[in-house]
């Protein structure tokens, strides 16, 4: 049990580390809405060694809907926008929440993000 955790605390340690650099990155704005409020780093990844492109900073709400929670389906459209980044954790993870909602304009959202082909071949697979 102590390694696991001390895996963890290292992991954590590598993120807090990355935290400034991503702060500088998305502007001090949540990178899928672009609030002010609660920002903390959100590792899209945790089964890859952690690096900027694998984070994004987000606001509580939008931690709470990467991992499950249910949203207003027009919530969900100022979410969008975040469609258009180059960074994977950015775009990849809000097209999963998208994915999540079912809603009908999310294909032709996602098929025209910056999410690399083969990667949006596999989200879109899961509509």
């Amino acid at each position: 049990m102590a390694k696991g955790y001390n895996t963890n605390q290292e992991r954590l340690a590598e993120i807090s580390r990355l935290g400034k650099d991503l702060a500088k990155r998305a502007g001090f704005r949540c990178e899928w809405c672009e609030s002010k409020d609660e920002l903390r780093p959100w590792d899209h990844d945790p089964d890859r060694e952690p690096e900027l492109s694998g984070l994004a900073l987000l606001c509580d709400r939008c931690r709470q809907l990467a991992d499950g929670a249910t949203a207003d389906p027009n919530e969900l459209h100022t979410l969008r926008n975040a469609l258009w980044s180059d960074i994977p954790a950015v775009a990849e993870g809000v097209a999963l929440v998208l994915i999540r909602s079912r809603q009908p304009w999310v294909r032709e959202a996602i098929e025209e993000s910056l999410i690399e082909e083969a990667k949006k071949s596999r989200l879109l697979a899961l509509l």
